[in-house]
């Protein structure tokens, strides 16, 4: 049985895992990696496939702005188990983040992708031509999707993240903590 569901923290490891069996360490040097560093994705638009338990299938998006003052979101990565490709799961969790982002009132979406795959949702390189990414990327495979008829119409200029940042821990609170013995396993420093 297969499940669209929201991702939770748990599943971070089956994804991660599920990204370098897709993408490879490669992955971490894509410009897109670079408006999602540090960032928490868009709330409610982490997605992810299970069959039979195992997390198959991957998909977030991530907020940012298509040049000054015009929010949008970024979608990426968008990965299948590698033996389960070409079964229609990816489309599938496509059009689920696509409904998902619309109904949360999301006006456009962004992606670095092939052409030929995402078109059949919409996607173009229409609205892309007077936007650019912080890195190099090809021209052709920047694409974007309009919720709202018109939304990119003048837009321009340097794509930028605008996510809320991931929680990190204090570090300086866990060092004080760990040398008064307050953390499970650590004893008091001597």
């Amino acid at each position: 049985m297969i499940t669209i569901r929201e991702e939770s923290f748990h599943d971070v490891e089956a994804r991660e895992a599920l990204l370098d069996a897709c993408f490879g360490p490669a992955r971490f040097q894509k410009t897109c990696e670079r408006l999602r560093e540090g960032r928490k994705a868009a709330d409610g638009l982490s997605l992810t496939i299970e069959q039979n338990g195992e997390l198959v299938g991957t998909v977030r998006l991530w907020h940012i702005s298509a040049g000054p003052n015009r929010a949008a979101l970024m979608l990426g990565p968008l990965a299948i188990d590698p033996s389960l490709q070409s079964l229609g799961l990816g489309g599938k969790l496509m059009r689920e983040s696509l409904k998902r982002a619309a109904d949360l009132g999301h006006k456009a979406v962004l992606l670095v992708g092939d052409a030929p795959y995402y078109e059949r949702f919409g996607f173009s390189t229409g609205k892309t031509g007077s936007l650019w990414l912080p890195g190099p990327y090809e021209r052709n495979r920047f694409l974007a999707l309009e919720f709202e008829n018109g939304y990119l119409d003048g837009a321009r200029g340097l794509v930028s993240a605008t996510g809320a940042f991931e929680d990190k821990p204090d570090l300086t609170a866990l060092v004080a903590a760990a040398a008064q013995g307050q953390l499970p396993g650590m004893r008091p420093a001597a």
